[in-house]
């Protein structure tokens, strides 16, 4: 039972909460303890809540997660976690999530981290109810997820955040939810079941018409914050541009597992499980430090 609660909280899918750093990372603020403390339990208090959000959306599509192929292995969906539990793991993870933000140093930062936290939850209990039932909204309510994870970095570190950083944000997380439509009208083409309510309103022409579209603006967006006056200034350097090779080649790979190896069903797996995903981000993020800290 407790294997299928850890399940039911989805941990692996954690790991999108590292946006909550990008405030400081973007901020020239990575040798600073204290923000990175308190983005760290931005992070905690994002992973909690993100969990409880899962428990409740694994309970509203209970009926269509036991007809689908793969997610009727979920707990709930299995049997093996009834809903009471969930209910209460679900208010469990929701108040440990609150709790969390109580251990900031000061009361401007347990506000705005709760602001955000609140701001999410609602947002997602939209998205659950009602708004992930609409084609194009419903990757736009999940790329706003990722754009609100920044924002409480923000709220946490006092950091100002950037109009760029916002709009790379959602450009990015955009590309990577169209990619994961791909890979569902795939499966509807497959077995002739939609995965989801709206899938019906996407097909291959589409996605990959909107998955070029994204891909070229989020590369066209990332090239214009680095030569953009206002962050070579902050960062004291004229050479950001240099990271640019780094995100070409990571959209360029994303795609590439999308049309032609086509899995792209889970970024989260693509993440944690595709080695030249991981070298790449590995190496941006290198070049950029070394391009602030060194250069």
């Amino acid at each position: 039972m407790n294997c299928e609660l850890i399940k039911l909280m989805r941990p692996s899918h954690w790991v999108k909460n590292v946006f909550i750093f990008m405030p400081v990372f973007f901020g020239h603020e990575m040798l600073n303890t204290q923000l990175l403390a308190n983005s760290a339990l931005m992070f905690l208090s994002f992973c909690f809540i993100a969990s409880a959000v899962y428990c409740l959306n694994d309970m509203i599509d209970l009926e269509a997660d036991r007809r689908h192929p793969v997610k009727c292995k979920r707990p709930i969906a299995s049997g093996a976690v009834s809903t009471g539990l969930a209910t209460m793991l679900m208010l469990a993870l929701t108040a440990l999530s609150f709790a969390v933000l109580l251990l900031l140093p000061e009361r401007e930062f347990i506000i705005g981290g709760c602001c955000t936290i609140l701001a999410y939850l609602l947002m997602e209990l939209a998205y659950c109810t009602i708004l992930k039932r609409y084609a194009i909204i419903d990757i736009c309510i999940l790329s706003m997820g990722f754009v609100l994870r920044i924002i409480a970095g923000g709220a946490v570190t006092g950091i100002i955040i950037s109009h760029w950083l916002i709009m790379m944000t959602f450009l990015l997380t955009l590309f990577l939810g169209i990619a994961k439509r791909r890979d569902d009208v795939l499966r509807m083409n497959a077995t002739g079941i939609a995965p989801r309510h709206n899938t019906g309103r996407y097909n291959l022409t589409f996605v990959n018409n909107a998955l070029n579209i994204t891909g070229a603006v989020t590369m066209v967006c990332y090239i214009m914050y680095t030569v953009s006056p206002e962050v070579t200034e902050n960062f004291g350097t004229r050479y950001l541009y240099l990271t640019s090779i780094f995100v070409l080649v990571g959209l360029l790979r994303y795609i590439q597992l999308a049309v032609v190896d086509e899995r792209t069903g889970d970024p989260t797996k693509v993440l944690l499980r595709d080695r030249f995903t991981q070298f790449v981000i590995a190496g941006w993020v290198l070049a950029f430090l070394i391009i602030i800290y060194i250069v």
